[in-house]
């Protein structure tokens, strides 16, 4: 078996889990890399209109990729179940139904995209002289779901098995191809946004085709033509786990749209300082989703091989890990993110000053809530990895009434800063129910753990 992959159902819960996450942490500083590029190159050489243009179309293209994920990590649920298990051959036939499912799924949003992308922008009432720019970003990003589909596919089925090592190198791949072509597409080709719109896409499918060749060499992923046949009870199930975390991601997104139409009457200054810090939110929460990639990969397989008390075990490792990590990010933030936010902003000294201002004040009230995140990220995973994502898309269902009620009654009360506080409003709402959630969840499961164990020693003498 290849050394990358590994199980997580013996060994140290807490080591096993930063081993495991520290690679996917590095990766998506690398993710995150090539993302800062594509802003500092659009803020700095194409003007603040540009940046803003870019923010005006994160949250629809965040909604579109969130929709993506959710179905790769609801399907790698049951592939870190079945490995969990060492049930091989099942496992062989989860990654071929699903392989079939993420392919019809990322055209149909292919579709969904290309057809939504001008009323939504219209909508959300998109200043006129940035939403040309807003909608060819766009138009690029949703034509590429499919190459987005694969890479997020590819690195799921990779960290479903334990291995946290190929992603990382698919992502340093990915940003070292993204920044060369940000540099030749935006600064000498001059294709301004669409350039950058098709840097990031050719470098995912760089990654994804990077994780593709390595699966191939994994011995217990030799695939047969059967394992690829669509199984109706298989395929009901893999849905029943994406389909909950896709809503999920996309009901936070239109929560996200929804503070994106406050945003926009502000201003376009005030759309650009937003974005900056928009754009060092992925930074903020690097260490959380590779917390949370962790623990749907560890809890996953121990539930695979009934190792309830090593559940537990692992997620009181996990929360006392990603408290210390989001201390020390916010820290770095409050200290630096003034010089960080900087190299984002262009425009006259006035502009950007003003832009800059409201940018850190947004970056600070984050940074001072950033536990409240990580806890978010931790408690929906392990549940997520138990093989139950209604719960946490109930979750998502009171971020976006929470992020909602903020974006639309703060303002007033507090003035347009208020709508920095929508997002740590949506946090809070999201953990009180996931916190709540984790302990009926593991009770029950412990029960029915205990019941099964009771019946097999009754049964025991017998044999």
């Amino acid at each position: 078996m290849n050394t990358r992959i590994k199980s997580m159902t013996q060994g140290n819960p807490g080591k096993l889990i930063l081993a495991f996450a520290l690679p996917l942490m590095a990766g998506n500083v690398f993710q995150q890399l090539y993302t800062v590029v594509d802003t500092m190159v659009v803020g700095k050489y194409l003007g603040v209109g540009a940046l803003a243009a870019l923010g005006a179309s994160d949250w629809m293209n965040w909604m579109m990729l969130g929709i993506v994920q959710g179905f790769a990590q609801g399907f790698a649920i049951r592939m870190a179940q079945e490995f969990g298990a060492g049930k091989y051959d099942s496992l062989r036939k989860v990654i071929g139904n699903s392989g079939i499912l993420a392919l019809i799924s990322s055209l149909f949003l292919v579709a969904v995209g290309q057809f939504t992308a001008r009323p939504v922008l219209m909508l959300l009432q998109t200043p006129g002289d940035i939403i040309g720019n807003a909608l060819l970003y766009l138009r690029i990003m949703f034509l590429g779901l499919p190459i987005v589909m694969a890479y997020n596919f590819f690195a799921c089925i990779l960290r479903s098995l334990g291995d946290g090592q190929t992603p990382l190198r698919a992502m340093i791949v990915a940003s070292v191809t993204n920044i060369a072509l940000d540099c030749l597409f935006v600064l000498l080709f001059h294709w301004g946004i669409a350039g950058a719109a098709a840097a990031t896409l050719i470098a995912q499918l760089v990654s994804g085709l990077f994780c593709l060749y390595h699966i191939r060499r994994l011995e217990v992923l030799q695939m047969s033509p059967s394992d690829f046949r669509p199984e109706g009870a298989l395929g009901g199930k893999l849905m029943a786990l994406g389909l909950p975390m896709a809503f999920q991601n996309c009901i936070i997104a239109i929560g996200g749209m929804i503070v994106q139409f406050v945003v926009n009457g502000c201003g376009v200054l005030f759309i650009a300082g937003f974005t900056a810090t928009n754009k060092l939110y992925g930074i903020l929460e690097i260490a959380a989703t590779s917390y949370g990639y962790a623990m749907i990969t560890y809890v996953g397989q121990n539930l695979g091989a009934n190792q309830i008390k090593r559940i537990r075990q692992g997620m009181r490792s996990a929360l006392a890990i990603a408290i210390a990590t989001s201390v020390v990010i916010a820290a770095a933030m409050l200290l630096f993110g003034k010089m960080i936010l900087g190299w984002f902003i262009s425009g006259t000294p006035e502009e950007a000053a003003q832009t800059l201002r409201i940018a850190y004040f947004y970056l600070a009230v984050m940074s001072l809530c950033l536990p409240v995140l990580y806890l978010l990220h931790v408690i929906r995973s392990c549940i997520q990895g138990l093989g139950n994502t209604m719960l946490p898309m109930v979750s998502g269902i009171v971020e976006f009434i929470m992020r909602t009620g903020a974006a639309l009654l703060l303002p007033f009360i507090m003035g347009d800063s208020g709508i920095f506080f929508a997002e740590i409003s949506a946090w809070l709402g999201a953990d009180v129910v996931l916190a709540v959630s984790w302990l009926i969840v593991i009770k029950k499961l412990q029960v029915s753990f205990n019941d099964a164990k009771q019946r097999s020693d009754r049964i025991e003498p017998e044999h």
